[in-house]
């Protein structure tokens, strides 16, 4: 399998969509609406500001994504990389793929001074991410993570 990882573009557009539906529906049991999700991904390759993808492909085909958004750091005078939307395809697991991810974006993020570091967020139950990441020598950290979410609790 030759791995080969890129920026997204807007022709990624509904693979990115197609995967996000069902990495929450396989990780989480939702169901989200596809038109937002997909406006959502298009709002995110259209504006930086946002954050961006990477994909890995395999003979052009994209089989895993990642998502990168940004949080401001006072104490470190720099932005962490928060890591999102990770989803690989099921028949392309256990192959390497998010490792070729994850180490990508760790050497794209260690080269820029305004990055302070990576951070991800991953559901308690999820065991086989979080083995995942600790095998990447990712750690827990002493945060836990509290949320008011307007659209699922509208249900829209």
């Amino acid at each position: 399998m030759s791995l080969q990882i890129r920026r997204a573009t807007r022709a990624d557009t509904q693979i990115i969509a197609a995967h996000n539906i069902a990495m929450a529906h396989e990780t989480e049991n939702v169901a989200l609406d596809a038109t937002r999700v997909r406006l959502g991904v298009e709002a995110v390759l259209g504006d930086p500001a946002k954050g961006f993808y990477n994909v890995a492909t395999v003979d052009s085909n994209v089989i895993g994504q990642l998502m990168v958004t940004f949080e401001w750091s006072d104490w470190r005078n720099g932005n962490f990389w928060w890591i999102q939307s990770v989803y690989v395809s099921p028949e392309h697991r256990r192959r390497g793929v998010y490792r070729g991810l994850y180490q990508h974006l760790l050497a794209e993020a260690q080269a820029r001074p305004d990055v302070c570091g990576v951070r991800l967020y991953v559901s308690k139950d999820n065991r086989a991410a979080r083995q995942a990441y600790e095998r990447l020598a990712m750690s827990p950290a002493h945060y836990e993570m509290y949320e008011v979410d307007f659209v699922l609790e509208r249900g829209s």
